[in-house]
């Protein structure tokens, strides 16, 4: 009783409302923020105390809001609540350089075992250890039980899971009822060379930019059948389908990539009293996201020209000459080996049987979009583009592609029925064996985003960010951005992340140095931005999106990052140095200049392919014709 009028009489505030919030790891050396509300005026005689400073005690007078510290080793964090009482926080503090450790570990083991399972779980258990004051035994429980548990918790997570398994199901079916045998019939007609195959599939991937994670699941499983039959390598059509995703959702007019960054830009702007429109910036940065448009014109340029360099000239050589469309000892990740056995043989090939599903999974997703994102009221004065905008600004695009996948098995199951082409027992059986090869993805997919959960609680991007943010120099600053951009996604595996962490960094730097948000070296960071997030996005053995597009694409993930990689930096050092450097140097744009930089990037690109690149063997190049 004491203790309770004690504590009454001598806070100001009730303990409940005193909250100090502080990060579970913090790095040594590296900036961190502590956060507290609820305290009674600031004095010097009731502060907020970080013990355990290289320099000693830092006391801090400020009763709300929040404030950054250094940490060199592990410590205490004590806070008055009055009449003596004190709580005490534990940090863990560990080396600034481990929390590298994690990803580095996941892609150098990818690499050199070709296990991605061992090695995102590896990744996952360095970091869970490091924050565990380094007992193994420890990190490995809490890595099953707590990491991947609360990524299975997450409700996002779970429904891309299920669309996953969800639309592998209607691939099932298609392939059952002689719609994929039918697409296949249909696409031989127009597209009987191995260059056409990949162009078509390449269009194909332009079409679908509303989302990437829609386009590299509905182009790859699409196009897989069509590209076999063509003698087109797993690893060029995961690399055609992974390079038209994230490339083209990242510069397309609405996405919901795009609306995610320009959520970011646009509260950056009014944090900074600046009330110019962030899709009217977005749209003018367009010309500025080097890496985006070079990628999806390389894809082009690579399939016409039929030059390839390093692995993927080896993937494709081996598929002209043996016919093995996968690496010998490779593991796709989607087993599709009882759907290629299960072809049928007496049902009629009608290629609607496929196209109509397909088409149902884009035309709902973009309808659950809507319905997801539609607000309960519109503003009063709101155009269709602000309208649309407020639509894409909030919408799930998880749930509409589950409402997707789902719509279209059970139209795939319905139409089947309809035909006599399956009966009810068979149409279901087709489902599971077509979800069924999803599972392997599942798992990898689930091991890719803990990591990303673990580097994320390891302040992984801090790190790097606070490493390189000393070289910025207005004149390099967008090659500099896309370059701590492409470092951070790669790392991380995340593109949202990766906007996320450097948006509110960077966009109050450029407009302090630049002023104008119009102008051009504005433009051209922000642009830089997305463009390095797409980089790692679209070629980080650890990012879903690479992962999905192995997963459809009927690729091994290992074989697809080594084969698309030498092409990703390729591209990403030509947008550097014809892009992203003379736009900083010059501090200009014009459209003769951006068409020169862009004929200078593309020139040089054809120059490598063309000096650099190797011709692959002269073989049959069509199904059932004979020419080169």
């Amino acid at each position: 009783m004491l203790l309770a009028l004690l504590l009454i009489t001598g806070v100001s505030q009730p303990l409940s409302a005193q909250q100090i919030e502080v990060p579970k790891t913090i790095l040594a050396n590296i900036p961190f923020e502590i956060t507290w509300t609820g305290f009674a005026q600031a004095s010097p005689e009731q502060p907020v105390v970080v013990k355990g400073l290289s320099d000693g005690e830092l006391l801090i007078h400020e009763p709300d809001g929040a404030v950054k510290v250094s940490l060199k080793q592990n410590s205490t964090l004590e806070y008055n609540l009055g009449s003596g009482l004190l709580r005490k926080i534990d940090i863990s503090v560990i080396p600034a350089w481990l929390s590298i450790l994690p990803p580095l570990i996941a892609i150098v083991l990818a690499l050199l075992t070709k296990e991605m399972l061992l090695s995102l779980f590896t990744g996952i258990w360095a970091g869970v250890t490091a924050m565990l004051s380094y007992n193994p035994v420890e990190g490995f429980l809490r890595t099953l039980d707590t990491h991947i548990v609360s990524t299975l918790a997450n409700s996002g997570h779970m429904t891309i899971l299920l669309f996953t398994f969800g639309f592998g199901g209607m691939v099932g079916i298609i392939q059952k009822n002689g719609g994929l045998a039918g697409i296949v019939s249909i696409a031989t007609r127009y597209a009987k060379t191995r260059v056409r195959g990949q162009v078509v599939t390449a269009a194909m991937g332009l079409f679908i930019f509303f989302d990437d994670y829609a386009n590299s699941l509905l182009v790859g499983n699409t196009m897989r059948p069509f590209t076999d039959k063509l003698k087109i390598s797993r690893e060029k059509l995961s690399y055609i389908v992974d390079s038209t995703a994230a490339p083209v959702a990242s510069v397309g007019i609405i996405s919901t990539w795009i609306v995610f960054a320009m959520s970011l830009l646009d509260g950056q702007l009014k944090n900074l009293g600046i009330t110019a429109n962030a899709y009217l910036i977005f749209l003018l940065s367009i010309p500025f996201s080097y890496y985006a448009i070079l990628a999806i014109i390389f894809v082009f340029m690579n399939a016409i020209m039929q030059r390839e360099i390093g692995p993927m000239h080896e993937a494709e050589s081996r598929v002209i000459t043996t016919g093995q469309v996968l690496r010998p000892g490779s593991t796709p990740l989607s087993d599709d080996s009882a759907l290629r056995d299960a072809v049928p043989k007496d049902i009629p090939h009608r290629w609607y049987n496929a196209v109509i599903p397909v088409l149902t999974v884009i035309a709902v997703t973009m309808i659950g979009m809507v319905i997801t994102g539609m607000p309960v009221e519109f503003p009063a004065d709101a155009s269709f583009l602000k309208k649309l905008l407020l639509i894409m600004d909030g919408t799930d695009s998880s749930r509409a592609l589950v409402w997707a996948a789902y719509s279209a098995a059970v139209l795939a199951i319905l139409m089947a029925l309809g035909q006599k082409l399956l009966t009810l027992k068979s149409a279901l059986t087709s489902w599971f064996e077509g979800a069924r090869t999803m599972f392997l993805a599942s798992i990898i997919l689930v091991l890719a985003w803990t990591l990303g959960a673990v580097c994320n609680e390891m302040h992984t991007a801090d790190f790097i960010v606070f490493h390189t943010q000393d070289w910025i120099s207005p004149a390099i600053l967008p090659a500099l951005t896309f370059i701590i951009a492409a470092l951070i996604s790669f790392a991380t595996g995340t593109s949202y992340g990766t906007m996320s962490i450097l948006i509110p960094l960077l966009i109050p730097l450029s407009v302090q140095l630049f002023g104008d948000v119009y102008n051009v070296m504005f433009m051209a960071t922000f642009a830089a931005i997305i463009s390095g997030a797409t980089f790692g996005d679209h070629c980080s053995p650890i990012s879903d999106t690479t992962i999905l597009s192995s997963l459809a694409s009927g690729a091994d993930n290992v074989d697809h990052v080594r084969t698309q990689l030498p092409y990703a930096l390729l591209v990403g050092g030509v947008a550097i140095f014809f892009g992203y450097l003379p736009i900083g140097l010059i501090h200009q744009g014009s459209i003769f200049l951006t068409l020169l930089l862009y004929g200078l990037s593309v020139l040089t690109l054809f120059l490598i392919l063309k000096f650099f690149g190797k011709p692959l063997p002269s073989l049959p190049d069509t199904l059932g014709e004979s020419t080169n």
